[in-house]
C-alpha cells in the first residue's frame, strides 16, 4: 500500500509542478535540432572591424576582465592583434574555446611559411595554446612518413579562398604521433620539412579555415569563484592545467562571472530568446495561478478514487520494471548479462576520460581505458550521436551485441545511458591490451610480436568478423575496425571491440547472402581488415599512409615497409613468401573491398588455410573453428583451400 501511496503523491505534485512550471519552460530543441550557443560580445560591448569581441578579451583597459593576457589592440580601428611574448598575432576569427589568428607580420598571403615563424612562445603558456583542431600542410619533406592520409579528404582552401592543389602532405595536431602540446613547428624540420600552412578544422566539419587556432585558458588556481552559476569548470585540451567556464545544458554565454555569465536559452515565436524574455509575464503568472487552483482539487480526488480502486483490486499489483531504461523518451531494455553503470562511476574510473587513458579515437566516437572501484579493467567507448536516430541505433545494437557470447568478442559488460550525457558502452579490457600498443610498442612494451603470432590474431580477427556478417540476421557490421579495437587475451588470442554502433549509410533492411557475395554496405570492414594486414607487416611505427604502403608493394619494394623488429632478412624463405601473400591479400581487400569482389569470408579462408599450412606449428584446427562456427557449410567454407575455390 505504502508504494502506491508514494506514486500516486508524486503524482500530484508533478502536476503541480508542470501546471506551474510549462510556461516559464524553455526548449533549446525545434524540430529535432540543437540550436548552437551564440558567441556573445563582452560587457563592454567592443568591436573592432567587423570582430565583435567577447568575453575574456578586451580592448578597453577599463573593461572588467580575467586577465591582462587577453587583453587586445585594435590598430587602425579595424586590425585586432594579440600580443603573446614577442609576436603580435592577427587576430581573424573567434570561438567559445579559442580564437582564429594569422601569422605575425603577415602583410600579404603566402603559400607556405617558414617552420620557425610560429608557436616557439606557447611552451609553458599558462594561457594560450594551439589548438589540436589544426591540420598542417607541409611542404617539401624528405621523409613522407608523417604524412596522415586521413586528412586528404578536408578541404583546405588556399590564399585565394579554394583549394591550390600544391599541398604536400598533411598531419593533424590531433594525432599526437609526432606533434605534442607545448611544442613549436620547427618539430617538423627533422622529417627535412621546409614550410608549412595551417587550417583550422572545427569539429564535426569537413572545411579548414586558413589560420591557426589557439585555444585559450585560465589557470586552475587562479580560477577559484570566477564561473557564474549555471556554469561548469572545464579542461582545456592542449594547455597543462588550463580550465574555461561552461554554461550548462540550456544556457548560453561565456559562463564567467564577470562576463555574460549563462542566460537561459529558448524558442519563443519562433525565435531564439535568452534571458528574462523566456519567463512569462506577470499577469499570465497570476491566470496560471487560478488555473491550478481550480485543478489542483480535481487532481486531488481522482488520485484518492484511483488509491481506493487499487486498494480494492485483488490481484497483484504490477512491479517496476527495473530492468528498462528511458533515453529522452527512447525506451531501452537491456540485455540480462550487461549492467547499467552511472556517467560519474565511468568518468571516475578513466580520470576524467583524460587523455593518458585514450586507447582509440574514430569517426564515431572515442575509447578509454579505466579501472572500476572493484579492481576490474575495462575500455569504455564513447559515442558521438548527432541525433536522436543515432540514439535509437545505438541502443537497438547494444542489446543486439550483449547477446552475442563468443571467445573472439570482447565482453560488453554494460552501458550508460544518461540522458544528459553521450551514451557509453563498456567492454571488459583483457591483460594484454591492444593490438596497436604492441605494433606501436607504447606504453613501455619491450617484447614484439613474432610473426606466426601476428598471422594468428589476422586469422582470428577476420573470422570472427565473417562470423558477424554471416551467421547473423540481419548481419552485424563492425563499421569501425582497427588495431586499435583488436584485444589480446592473456594467451594473444584475439577479443573485437570498439563496434561503430551507428552509420549513416547503415542499411539492416539489406540482406547479406552466405555464397561469398559481399554487398557495398560491408566494405568498411574489408578495407578495414586491408589496413590491419597492412599494420601486421610494417608494425605501424613505420606506416603512416595505407596509399604510400600499397606503393611500395606494386613497386616491389615490400621489404621497405616491414618492420624491422620482425628481422626480415633473417627469416627463412617460407616467411617472405607468407609476408608477400598478406601484402597481396591487404592490396586486395583496400582495392576490391568496396565493389563485394572481395568479402570477409574470402579472407577468413585465405587466413586461416595459411595459419593452418604454417611451418610454425601452430594449428587452428577443428575445435577452435568449432567454437568460432556453429553452422556447418560456413564452416567448410572457411576451412576449404583457397586453390580449389574461384577466388577473385
Amino acid at each position: 500500500m505504502l508504494p502506491i501511496v508514494v506514486i500516486l503523491t508524486s503524482f500530484v505534485t508533478v502536476s503541480f509542478g508542470l501546471l506551474l512550471f510549462f510556461p516559464f519552460s524553455c526548449s533549446l530543441h525545434e524540430q529535432g535540432k540543437l540550436l548552437q550557443p551564440p558567441l556573445l560580445p563582452n560587457s563592454c560591448n567592443e568591436t573592432c572591424g567587423k570582430l565583435h569581441v567577447p568575453f575574456p578579451f578586451y580592448v578597453n583597459t577599463s573593461c572588467v576582465s580575467i586577465s591582462s593576457a587577453f587583453h587586445l589592440s585594435c590598430s587602425n580601428s579595424s586590425a585586432l592583434l594579440l600580443k603573446i611574448g614577442s609576436e603580435s598575432y592577427p587576430v581573424l576569427e573567434f570561438f567559445p574555446d579559442g580564437l582564429l589568428v594569422d601569422f605575425p607580420d603577415t602583410s600579404s598571403c603566402r603559400q607556405y611559411n617558414d617552420l620557425n615563424s610560429f608557436g616557439e612562445s606557447f611552451e609553458g603558456n599558462d594561457y594560450f595554446g594551439v589548438s589540436f583542431d589544426n591540420v598542417i600542410g607541409l611542404y617539401d619533406c624528405e621523409d613522407s612518413s608523417l604524412c596522415k592520409a586521413d586528412c586528404e579528404t578536408i578541404d583546405l582552401p588556399g590564399c585565394d579562398g579554394s583549394g591550390d592543389g600544391s599541398l604536400g602532405c598533411c598531419y593533424p595536431l590531433s594525432d599526437h604521433s609526432i606533434w605534442h602540446i607545448g611544442e613549436g613547428f620547427s618539430k617538423f624540420s627533422q622529417f627535412g620539412c621546409r614550410g608549412f600552412s595551417s587550417w583550422a578544422v572545427l569539429r564535426g566539419s569537413n572545411s579548414g579555415k586558413r589560420g591557426v587556432k589557439l585555444e585559450w585558458a585560465i589557470p586552475r588556481n587562479s580560477s577559484k569563484e570566477v564561473c557564474a552559476r549555471s556554469a561548469d569548470m572545464a579542461n582545456a585540451t592542449s594547455i597543462e592545467g588550463g580550465v574555461r567556464c561552461v554554461c550548462q545544458d540550456g544556457y548560453v554565454g561565456d559562463g564567467f562571472a564577470n562576463g555574460t555569465g549563462c542566460l537561459q536559452s529558448c524558442i519563443k515565436n519562433g525565435q531564439e530568446a535568452y534571458g528574462s524574455d523566456c519567463y512569462i509575464k506577470r499577469y499570465d503568472q497570476r491566470k496560471m495561478v487560478i488555473i491550478a487552483g481550480i485543478l489542483g482539487p480535481v487532481l486531488i480526488v481522482a488520485s484518492l478514487v484511483a488509491l481506493f480502486y487499487l486498494l480494492r483490486k485483488s490481484e497483484k499489483p504490477e512491479m517496476f520494471d527495473t530492468e528498462q531504461v528511458y533515453y529522452h523518451n527512447i525506451s531501452f531494455r537491456k540485455g540480462c548479462r550487461t549492467r547499467l553503470f552511472s556517467h560519474h562511476e565511468l568518468e571516475e574510473a578513466t580520470n576524467g576520460f583524460g587523455e593518458g587513458q585514450k586507447l582509440m579515437h574514430g569517426s564515431n566516437g572515442t575509447m578509454f581505458a579505466g579501472v572500476l572501484g572493484d579492481g576490474s579493467h575495462i575500455a569504455v567507448h564513447k559515442l558521438k550521436c548527432e541525433n536522436e536516430k543515432d540514439i535509437v541505433q545505438v541502443l537497438s545494437q547494444i542489446e543486439v551485441l550483449s547477446t552475442i557470447v563468443h571467445r573472439n568478442m570482447a565482453c560488453l559488460i554494460g552501458c550508460c545511458i544518461d540522458s544528459s550525457y553521450t551514451p557509453l558502452v563498456v567492454y571488459e579490457y583483457p591483460a594484454n591490451g591492444t593490438l596497436e600498443e604492441h605494433l606501436h610498442q607504447s606504453k613501455g612494451q619491450k617484447l614484439s610480436l613474432e610473426w606466426y603470432k601476428r598471422l594468428t590474431i589476422a586469422a582470428e580477427t577476420a573470422s570472427i568478423v565473417a562470423l558477424l556478417h554471416y551467421e547473423n540476421s540481419p548481419p552485424i557490421f563492425h563499421h569501425n575496425l582497427k588495431s586499435s579495437c583488436i584485444f589480446l587475451d592473456d594467451d594473444f588470442s584475439v577479443k573485437i571491440a570498439g563496434f561503430g554502433l551507428f552509420s549513416s549509410d547503415f542499411n539492416y533492411d539489406s540482406h547479406l547472402h552466405k555464397n561469398r557475395e559481399c554487398l557495398p554496405f560491408c566494405r568498411n570492414d574489408v578495407y578495414d581488415m586491408g589496413v590491419v594486414l597492412l599494420e601486421i607487416i610494417s608494425g605501424s611505427n613505420h606506416l603512416d599512409s595505407p596509399t604510400l604502403a600499397l606503393k611500395k608493394i606494386q613497386a616491389g619494394k615490400l621489404e621497405e615497409i616491414v618492420d624491422p623488429l620482425l628481422y626480415y632478412h633473417e627469416q627463412p624463405h617460407y616467411r617472405h613468401e607468407q609476408i608477400q601473400i598478406i601484402a597481396d591479400l591487404a592490396t586486395r581487400c583496400m582495392l576490391f573491398g568496396a565493389d563485394g569482389k572481395l568479402g570477409m569470408i574470402d579472407v577468413a579462408r585465405e587466413l586461416v588455410h595459411m595459419t593452418k599450412e604454417s611451418p610454425d606449428g601452430g594449428n587452428m584446427r577443428g575445435p577452435a573453428l568449432e567454437e568460432t562456427f556453429s553452422n556447418s557449410s560456413l564452416l567448410q567454407m572457411i576451412s576449404m583451400s583457397p586453390d580449389s575455390m574461384n577466388v577473385p
